[in-house]
């Protein structure tokens, strides 16, 4: 490995793929610019970091007290002859092994197209671009699965040692594109979510989150009243269940309660054998169902930490963003995870958001038994990431826009979709195994979120099918998005509003939104 590769490797893997560094060099930056003192910019960067990691700890958290609960599932298993595995980071180390020596050729694609989206926005009065993607273990996980595609688009049969250049310039080009674009979409809806705190989301849904805007914006128009989540007070002892926290783990008693207990009947072995010792010197093991309780309570737990860790960096970084925004990047902001949504709206969207999509994975993974695989002879399993993280993020911005109604369907409709497109996407992009000593070996992968169900398995087919041109009609359409938002978005003596959703949101949601927000109940 070159001096150059290793330069190149120590920047992704120390800095661009761990999200903290790059919300504390942010901040960092825009304090400077702000000409803050020095122990000011050290204060604003050490709980820009730690906030990030409180809440990574919350992310990782949530995602170890479900795992018992869908290995539990899994136990039950079938007679399949095909397993794809619904997980984002299951994803990227599948395609690692099908790109081979390439990886470090990822590598550049990934800066390549950070790059590309920071131009984008320092041109933002022409592109109308104006969101910084910093998710970088996001980012890491779409440069491996993006390039997959648009190799495949391009005709491309993994594995292989050389690929022409131009697929490297595609890729690139795209995914800077789509990091760009995305988060801009989502600007105007994060905004309305958390009254202007300013930022973005930058996650794998952002297409979906502009959708339930586009369909919420026109249904608040049309003068249909709306129920939110946080406007429903129960009543009597039904109170208990306005506290997020007991309602959380009220309805996830109901839900991995009911997961344990089937789990307990099919294969009673199975909580034997994940159920831990306490005692080491007696040989004590936990009691099952106490284990169960645990793991329930641990999951409010979690998520409260998950919140914690919301409220504590992001008010670091959008003070900080401003000096970016005024000196480097005009009209900028940064697009975030998407779990710093969870700390604004309705706490129960977030666990409201999850069920209904597991209920929708439920229903699809019935359909899929029942039809052998869709006749693929695909099972799919579904992993945490995905179920949570997607359907979550639906359910919270669904329930901003759309109501009580909107949190419930679009994260069940969507919780369908992660089981049969991801079935159908990964038999025709030929992900239903892994590779391994020269030979196709083991499980598959399919990155189960919104945008990878619905936008980018259209861009590869486009490519694939339209050879060559494809790639200049899906950068085409891209670049076009912000330019609609722009000049169709907006009537055109208020066209120049557009750029208030960043600079003065206070004045453009009296302008914009508050006028409708009266048909609220």
């Amino acid at each position: 490995m070159s001096v150059l590769d290793k330069a190149i490797q120590l920047f992704v893997e120390e800095i661009l793929k761990q999200p903290y560094f790059i919300i504390g060099i942010t901040v960092a930056i825009g304090y400077i610019l702000l000409n803050k003192k020095w122990y000011e910019v050290v204060s604003g960067f050490i709980r820009a970091v730690v906030g990030y990691m409180i809440l990574q700890v919350g992310s990782g958290g949530l995602g170890g007290v479900a795992n018992p609960f869908i290995d539990g599932l899994k136990s039950l298993n079938s007679q399949f002859h095909t397993t794809v595995i619904l997980d984002t980071y299951t994803t990227q180390s599948t395609i690692e092994q099908w790109v081979g020596g390439l990886v470090s050729t990822v590598y550049v694609i990934l800066i390549s197209a950070f790059i590309m989206n920071i131009i984008l926005v320092r041109l933002s009065k022409i592109t109308k671009l104006r969101a910084v993607f910093t998710t970088g273990h996001v980012q890491m996980q779409q440069a491996f699965l993006g390039f997959y595609i648009i190799a495949w688009g391009f005709k491309i049969a993994f594995p292989v040692t050389e690929i022409p250049v131009y697929v490297f310039v595609a890729a690139g080009a795209i995914l800077g594109l789509y990091w760009a674009v995305g988060g801009n979409l989502t600007l105007k809806p994060t905004q309305e979510l958390t009254d202007g705190a300013g930022f973005a989301i930058a996650h794998q849904q952002m297409f979906s989150i502009a959708l339930l805007d586009l369909i919420g914006t026109k249904a608040r128009k049309s003068g249909k009243k709306l129920t939110k989540l946080e406007n429903i007070k129960l009543p009597g002892w039904l109170s208990i269940f306005n506290d997020s926290m007991v309602a959380t783990t009220f309805i996830m008693t109901l839900f991995f309660g009911t997961i344990a207990v089937v789990v307990g009947i099919v294969n009673p072995a199975y909580w034997t054998g994940v159920t831990p010792v306490l005692d080491g010197i007696s040989g004590y093991q936990q009691n099952v169902v106490f284990y169960v309780f645990k793991l329930i309570f641990q999951f409010a737990v979690y998520l409260a930490v998950l919140q914690l860790g919301v409220r504590t960096f992001v008010t670091e970084l959008t003070n900080a963003f401003q000096g970016i925004s005024d000196k480097l990047l005009p009209n900028a902001v940064p697009a975030v995870d998407c779990a710093v949504a969870y700390g604004f709206g309705s706490q129960n969207a977030v666990t409201v958001g999850f069920i209904a999509g597991a209920v929708g994975q439920i229903i699809g993974t019935v359909a899929l038994l029942l039809t052998g695989g869709f006749g693929m002879g695909i099972l799919v399993i579904t992993m945490f990431v995905p179920i949570f993280f997607d359907n979550a993020t639906i359910g919270v911005f669904a329930n901003t826009k759309l109501g009580v109604k909107g949190a419930l369907i679009a994260p069940f409709i969507n919780g369908i979709l992660q089981i049969v497109l991801s079935a159908t996407w990964a038999n025709l992009y030929g992900l239903t195994s892994g590779w391994q000593d020269g030979a196709a070996f083991g499980a598959g992968a399919w990155m189960a979120m919104n945008d990878w169900l619905t936008v980018w398995p259209v861009f590869g087919m486009i490519i694939r099918y339209i050879p060559y041109v494809g790639a200049f009609i899906v950068a085409a359409i891209l670049i076009a998005i912000p330019q609609i938002q722009y000049y169709y978005g907006h009537k055109k003596e208020d066209r120049e509003d557009y750029w208030m959703q960043v600079t003065d949101w206070d004045t453009y949601k009296e302008k914009h939104i508050t006028p409708y927000v009266q048909a609220e109940a």
